[in-house]
C-alpha cells in the first residue's frame, strides 16, 4: 500500500500499525511523539491497535519547548 509519511509517499505492507510505523521510520524519542493520521490525532495508547490504510497521510509531531529567558 502507498501512504504519505511526513510529506513523502512511501510503500508499506497492508495492515501496518502506527506503532510499527513509528519503529520502521526510526522516529526519534518515540515516547514523546504525537501522531496524526489524516489530520486526526492518535492517542499513544492506541498506537498498537490503530491500523494505517492505503492512501492515509501520517505526520509525526514533536512538542518544541521554549520561551523567554
Amino acid at each position: 500500500m502507498k501512504i504519505t509519511v511526513a510529506g513523502k509517499i512511501k510503500e508499506y505492507d497492508d495492515g501496518i500499525t502506527v506503532a510499527k510505523l513509528v519503529e520502521l521510520e526510526n522516529v526519534e524519542t518515540p515516547e514523546y511523539v504525537t501522531v496524526t493520521v489524516n489530520d486526526e490525532f492518535v492517542e499513544s495508547h492506541d498506537f498498537a491497535n490503530t491500523t494505517i490504510k492505503d492512501g492515509d497521510t501520517v505526520e509525526f509531531l514533536y512538542f518544541m519547548g521554549g520561551g523567554q529567558a
